[in-house]
């Protein structure tokens, strides 16, 4: 059985940001605020049953996983993961730039980077790595969630090791804005949240500090509890 709270370590925009305003608009809720927002006209016009479409991303709020969600270790506490972000944080290194496009990924539709970015791997296998000693066992029933059988041996691995299966080679950043989508029903939607993230003006995204994500229980949303920016 899935333990609680669970936290996780994701990229935030920032609460300010043209970006966040998107991704919560589109999913009806800020993570930032805990919020629910009303969904964009356009979106519902398009698809009336837009809630239902948005409804997997809206319990995490929007984001891009780095570090994915965890119970803690029985011998861990919430202040210690706080002070650990803080540490990761203040370490100096390369900041990642994407080229940020809207597109579909594995049947759902996310904002990612429109070619790798090396920086950005490495920013990733390090939160995988650097915050793994704060992540409780995998119980059966979350390992069983993740479809083990579906997954390439790479993935079973990675899930064994890290909890998670698509770490380090297996990461793909993505900023997820629908559930998965029949073939059919995701053109017409790419087309709209294309339209909608050009109107951004969004050239490149830095990819600039680390937000710590908390759930309080099965039936929670997933919130900002704390974040920082990286060091260069």
């Amino acid at each position: 059985m899935t333990s609680f709270p669970r936290y996780a370590i994701y990229f935030a925009a920032g609460s300010d940001s043209a970006l966040t305003r998107f991704g919560a608009e589109l999913l009806g809720y800020d993570a930032y605020t805990g919020n629910e927002l009303p969904f964009p006209a356009d979106a519902s016009r398009l698809a009336p049953d837009w809630r239902d479409v948005s409804a997997d991303p809206r319990k995490y709020g929007f984001h891009a996983t780095l570090k994915a969600p965890m119970a803690l270790a029985s011998d861990r506490r919430e202040v210690e993961l706080v002070a650990a972000c803080a540490t990761f944080a203040g370490r100096a290194r390369a900041i990642p730039v994407i080229r940020p496009v809207v597109d579909s990924i594995s049947g759902f539709i996310a904002v990612i980077p429109g070619e790798p970015v090396g920086e950005l791997q490495q920013l990733a296998a390090d939160c995988a790595r650097d915050f793994d000693s704060f992540r409780a066992p995998l119980s059966a029933e979350d390992r069983a969630r993740r479809k083990p059988e579906k997954l390439s041996e790479r993935q079973r691995h990675y899930l064994d090791r890290w909890g998670y299966p698509y770490v380090m080679e297996e990461f793909r950043f993505h900023m997820t804005l629908t559930g998965r989508l029949d073939v059919e029903r995701r053109g017409p939607i790419l087309e709209m949240l294309q339209g909608r993230f050009a109107a951004l003006g969004l050239k490149t995204l830095a990819i600039d500090r680390v937000a710590l994500f908390k759930q309080d229980h099965a039936k929670a949303r997933f919130r900002i509890i704390g974040e920082w920016a990286l060091t260069q």
